[in-house]
């Protein structure tokens, strides 16, 4: 019997294949149209939850046409920042659809940053208006980098406002961001800043069970698009219910959550990014629309890239082959 190896790719080795936001924002986009027409396999995330607001979540999936199957074990655990720590941690494992065979073990760190802020770009695409110019920022840690960094691959950015319950991390982000996307970037100390007169803001925060949220109704401007990658933390209900639409990227990863315990104040979804990529729902049909998508995640999300970074790994002799 032939001796079966997988590829092992560290967090270095994931970054150094060059996947580019492009890329990922791209393939997440036909992702979501396979997605709306049925032809993908994700069942809902089950998870394991050792203490607080910490989770430990299985994220499996399936896209028949381009053959990305596999599962990503990702912790996320809001007090590790005090023990500097990352907020979220974990492994992808890529499998041969034909074989079931792990092709790949890699971790899933970057994976996570970047196509978060990839499908928060496609959402944005599709129920943003196109001439949006201005973005908030809420939290400036990785995920409002990566969402940043994204929306100004899809959009022309000219100022963003950045808001983090600490003021010095929200003028570290402003410099670096600045620097990086040559955008202007300025960090504001109070939260209505980043929120009212912004044309997209994306808030993301730690994810908490029990929250206290502080976005009120009237502070996201009509025609403005927002994107929580929080679930509820930081948007009350009667924010949430101001939106004319108000879509979500998976309904039953939704309904899931609610029995959970999350999302006790958020409406029912009209539809979710799939359908509506795939043109089974609409989009954006007005300047006016105020319009929120509920960002949950998504394990499909996770495979399309990882099975990108492990073809140009491949390609270009990144990584480290591991008997079975």
């Amino acid at each position: 019997m032939k001796s079966q190896t997988l590829l092992y790719l560290s967090r270095e080795e994931v970054e150094n294949t060059g996947v580019t936001m492009m890329e990922l924002i791209t393939a997440i986009d036909d992702m979501f149209k396979e997605k709306g027409a049925g032809n993908v396999e994700m069942p809902p995330k089950p998870g394991i939850h050792p203490g607080g607001d910490s989770f430990i979540h299985a994220m499996p999936a399936y896209i028949p046409k381009t053959g990305a199957a596999g599962i990503k074990w990702v912790a996320g655990y809001p007090e590790n920042i005090k023990k500097n720590l990352p907020y979220v941690t974990g492994l992808m494992i890529l499998n041969d659809p034909n074989t079931g065979l792990p092709l790949s073990v890699m971790d899933c760190t970057w994976i996570t940053a970047k196509r978060t802020g990839a499908a928060t770009a496609v959402a944005a695409k599709y129920l943003a208006r196109e001439n949006c110019a201005t973005a908030g920022i809420v939290a400036c840690g990785v995920q409002g980098r990566s969402n940043l960094e994204a929306l100004t691959c899809v959009f022309k950015i000219k100022k963003a406002k950045a808001y983090d319950i600490s003021y010095d991390i929200a003028t570290t982000y402003a410099n670096e961001m600045e620097e990086l996307l040559e955008i202007e970037i300025e960090p504001v100390k109070n939260l209505k800043d980043a929120i009212s007169g912004q044309d997209i803001v994306v808030t993301s925060g730690p994810i908490l069970k029990n929250p206290e949220p502080a976005i009120e109704p009237g502070w996201l401007d009509e025609g403005a698009f927002a994107c929580p990658l929080d679930f509820d933390s930081y948007w009350k209900g009667s924010a949430l219910e101001q939106a004319d639409k108000l879509t979500t990227d998976d309904i039953s990863q939704l309904d899931y959550f609610r029995k959970e315990g999350y999302f006790k104040d958020t409406p029912v979804p009209y539809a979710d990014i799939g359908e509506i990529a795939a043109g089974k729902q609409p989009g954006r049909q007005s300047d006016n629309e105020r319009i929120i998508s509920v960002q949950l995640g998504l394990a499909l999300e996770d495979v399309t890239a990882a099975l990108i970074i492990y073809n140009k790994a491949v390609g270009m002799g990144i990584g480290t082959e591991l008997p079975m």
